[in-house]
């Protein structure tokens, strides 16, 4: 998602189309994406040739006219989202639903659906361990991507038991043969948190959790636990917990982000101003950005570094909106950018920019 962000919102392009609509994940509901889908690409291509002509724009006009060829209404989301040009053909569905059905004609790409995926999706373990051993599972937010199967995983049941009848009523024995199993499911799931940074939710008992915890090599890479459920470990009475923990986790920062921007106000850290905020985002000075989800605000370019505030998204050379390419700056210089609805954020205004210096 990164990279094709990275693209998307490097290219400069006259004109560059996005297209960007509500769709649903289940019939007879998604029977009608197809619908709205035809008539935004109509109007698309009627735009596009009213204020270019046919001749410079043949292979963007091709490019819309063949694109619902490649669009499997049955796999919707919430949203999709098409980004078109002479040169480039993106299509990215997203799991959030936008305010408005809408066509974007500018010579950059509108990217803040791309933006708030990015920001949103979550990547993510889920540790099942069960009386039969243990399996790892890749998760995107609400849905499972795959087992993971690899020289640990899956791993048997525990082989660390005590063979002395005499022993097996030593209830610390037994807690040390338990611990040391869980040591190795712990050293295992740190291998893969190393090879792709994902951290962790655990299916299993409390005091198992707990004692993963004491043994843990690195605690911090476990989000948290989910309690198992020995007559249903199917992977759809799984995920809707694993996520529940996430959904909590990410709420959190979001909370911790906010409290951050407001104590930076009493260091004079803050800028409120599209126009600065635009400015030391350029220069790489955006520490960390807050936008609230329903923000949106169409400028027009001035200079390489200004603009003025328009009310009219739809007028030639528009900026659809400037806090996008404001958390793009943001992003790509390292800093975090972040969007929320909660209400905390109005003390700061529907946008704030913490800066380095």
């Amino acid at each position: 998602m990164k990279t094709q962000l990275e693209k998307i919102a490097g290219e400069v392009n006259r004109p560059c189309v996005t297209i960007s609509l509500n769709t649903h994940r289940t019939y007879p509901d998604n029977a009608s994406d197809a619908i709205v889908l035809k008539n935004l690409l109509l109007e698309a291509t009627e735009s596009v040739v009213a204020e270019f002509g046919k001749r410079p724009v043949t292979k963007l006009l091709d490019r819309i006219n063949t694109l619902s060829d490649h669009i499997d209404n049955k796999d919707n989301l919430d949203s999709l989202h098409l980004f078109l040009s002479n040169s480039t053909t993106a299509i990215v569905q997203s799991p959030w639903s936008v305010t408005a059905n809408s066509v974007h004609i500018a010579d950059r790409f509108f990217i803040k659906p791309l933006i708030r995926l990015l920001n949103q999706t979550e990547h993510y373990l889920i540790l099942i361990l069960s009386q039969s051993g243990g399996s790892l599972l890749h998760a995107i937010n609400n849905g499972i991507v795959a087992e993971i199967k690899n020289d640990d995983f899956p791993i048997g049941e525990n082989q660390h038991y005590i063979t002395n009848h005499e022993e097996m009523s030593d209830g610390k024995k037994v807690d040390n043969m338990v611990r040391e199993y869980l040591n190795t499911v712990d050293k295992a799931v740190v291998r893969v948190n190393h090879d792709t940074n994902m951290r962790c939710v655990v299916v299993c008992t409390e005091d198992n959790y707990s004692r993963l915890l004491q043994v843990a090599d690195v605690p911090s890479i476990y989000y948290g636990h989910v309690p198992i459920d020995y007559n249903d470990i199917s992977h759809g009475n799984i995920i809707p917990k694993a996520w529940a923990v996430v959904e909590q986790i990410q709420q959190q920062r979001r909370t911790d982000a906010i409290k951050e921007m407001q104590e930076a106000v009493g260091q004079g850290l803050v800028i409120t101003d599209l126009n600065e905020m635009y400015r030391a985002a350029k220069e790489g000075r955006g520490e960390l950005l807050i936008t609230h989800n329903d923000f949106q605000q169409p400028v027009k370019m001035t200079g390489p570094l200004s603009f003025d505030v328009v009310a009219d998204a739809t007028q030639p050379n528009v900026i659809a909106d400037i806090s996008s390419e404001i958390a793009w700056e943001v992003i790509s210089k390292k800093g975090r950018a972040i969007f929320t609805s909660q209400p905390a954020i109005k003390t700061l205004g529907n946008i704030a920019l913490k800066v380095r210096y």
